[in-house]
């Protein structure tokens, strides 16, 4: 074994990333740290999403904070900006994804729990409050991170990852069978 180059890397990836995208949107809504949305734009790409919604205070290329930690995968993955939230989300129900809140509530079920069937829509609420709790209506389940330590939560972006990976894994199975 060897390690790749990096030239040997963004070639394989570049082969990948041209039929690789998943029936997995992400809607971000009211992000405040630009890191944070340019992080999520980076784990997005490597998951496969196929788009990003940015909403409601949600920063939007190009802005240098989220080109900084985004690296350049802001102008690979599909994304758009909307103002509101909920009509954007009754629109995604609409076209059939299942609207899956990532949130610590009554009846989450862990995100690695969780059976994902796709098209799929995660939508990620903003650092301190979380989902806007007009979304639990709309909403066809809601998954969190377990925590065992004496925090409650993880940084935003970090969660994200977590869970649209998890996401990524069911997804990728279901449509190989």
């Amino acid at each position: 074994m060897r390690k790749l180059t990096h030239e040997e890397i963004v070639s394989r990836q570049v082969k990948r990333a041209q039929d690789r995208r998943l029936p997995l949107c992400v809607v971000l809504n009211n992000i405040r740290s630009l890191h944070n949305v340019g992080t999520i734009f980076r784990t997005a790409d490597g998951a496969g999403v196929e788009k990003i919604w940015l909403c409601g205070i949600t920063g939007y290329p190009p802005q240098s904070g989220i080109a900084k930690t985004a690296l350049g995968a802001q102008d690979h993955v599909p994304w758009e900006y909307r103002e509101n939230i909920i009509g954007l989300v009754k629109e995604l129900k609409a076209a059939g994804y299942k609207i899956v809140l990532l949130e610590q509530m009554q009846g989450s079920v862990s995100a690695d729990a969780f059976k994902a069937k796709p098209p799929v829509c995660l939508v990620v609420g903003n650092e301190v409050e979380g989902v806007v709790e007009a979304l639990e209506g709309l909403s066809d389940a809601a998954i969190e991170i377990e925590m065992d330590g004496i925090k409650n939560s993880l940084n935003v972006a970090v969660a994200f990852g977590i869970a649209v990976y998890q996401l990524r894994g069911q997804l990728k199975r279901k449509l190989l069978k």
